[in-house]
């Protein structure tokens, strides 16, 4: 994992991320012309290995073939955040938004590789919200987009479920209001029971887990609280129609785009509801939209998915070697 010191980073909002470091790891090598490079965006509390089931020998991001940046968001641990800011540690850390998260991975990318234009952004989860932020914020920087799982305007269903996700963590003893003063254990737990248990499988996948191994798999994971707090509310803040020049127009935004784009999803999806990636898909112009045949709902567009994960790399590495 590399850290790439890019300086102040000035928000949306015109607050600045000071001394930001933007995470990442590279697969691959970028060829001699700067054609062949491919930029990974994280899902929430996730991080730069959120795709690996795509990368690989023999798999879609292939990198004997292609130049894969993999990145972490803001606020995700690695990359400056709330947790690791020493200049605006906690709750002094300035609040952000998707776009803030795709002009770093853009100064990534342009300042730092010198890269002025890739292939395809890819992303699942709140990282293909990014990727769809990306076509409109940038439309001529890349040829394609792969959006699994996405919105390009957060539901009111999937805030709600975020916002109950904060709830459950606030409201651990260690809440302070103004941070937490140790490690929210009780917090994770109910965390864990909403998120893992409730909302990121489906009625039809047999829970296979006790809450438990739920709770030792987010600590495992180990995103930080206070971190989750501050991406949290930038994915559920999130509407590609709130861009500068838009005017909160979500269908014209998208229809500003002009890569070539996939927009993937499952039959049923209880975190980011398939109905909002398939009425993406038809605002955005000659974009295709494909249902992954797996029952297991936003964990279709993970490596848990073993049915996900096999069409997922068909399909995309189908896609790309067309574009």
């Amino acid at each position: 994992m590399t850290r790439a010191a890019l300086g102040n980073l000035k928000l949306e909002s015109g607050e600045v991320i000071q001394d930001f470091e933007q995470s990442y790891v590279t697969h691959g090598t970028l060829d001699a012309e700067k054609s062949n490079a491919i930029l990974v965006c994280a899902s929430l509390t996730g991080n730069h290995t959120r795709l690996d089931f795509l990368i690989g020998p023999g798999l879609a991001l292939d990198p004997a073939r292609w130049f894969v940046v993999a990145t972490d968001a803001i606020g995700n641990g690695h990359s400056t955040s709330p947790s690791n800011s020493k200049r605006q540690p906690g709750m002094r850390f300035p609040q952000f938004v998707l776009r803030d998260m795709v002009h770093a991975q853009h100064r990534l990318l342009t300042e730092h590789l010198g890269i002025e234009r890739v292939h395809a952004v890819c992303g699942a989860s709140m990282g293909g919200m990014q990727a769809l932020q990306w076509g409109v914020s940038h439309p001529g920087f890349m040829r394609a987009l792969v959006a699994m799982t996405p919105m390009a305007k957060t539901h009111p269903w999937s805030a709600l479920v975020v916002a109950t996700a904060r709830a459950c963590l606030m409201a651990d003893p260690a809440w302070t209001g103004d941070g937490f003063s140790r490690r929210p254990d009780r917090g994770y737990r109910a965390y864990a029971g909403l998120m893992s248990a409730l909302v990121m499988r489906t009625p039809a996948v047999a829970l296979e887990r006790e809450l438990d191994e739920f709770v030792a798999q987010v600590e495992k994971h180990g995103f930080d609280a206070q971190d989750y707090l501050y991406q949290s509310r930038a994915y559920e803040a999130h509407d590609v129609g709130t861009t500068p020049g838009y005017d909160g127009d979500t269908h014209r935004a998208l229809a500003a785009i002009r890569a070539k784009a996939l927009l993937l999803a499952p039959p049923l999806d209880l975190l980011n509801p398939a109905e909002c990636a398939r009425e993406a898909a038809q605002a955005i112009p000659g974009a295709r939209f494909l249902e992954i045949p797996s029952t297991r709902g936003h964990q279709a567009a993970t490596k848990e998915s073993r049915t996900g994960v096999e069409f997922l790399n068909a399909e995309i590495a189908r896609f790309l070697a067309a574009c």
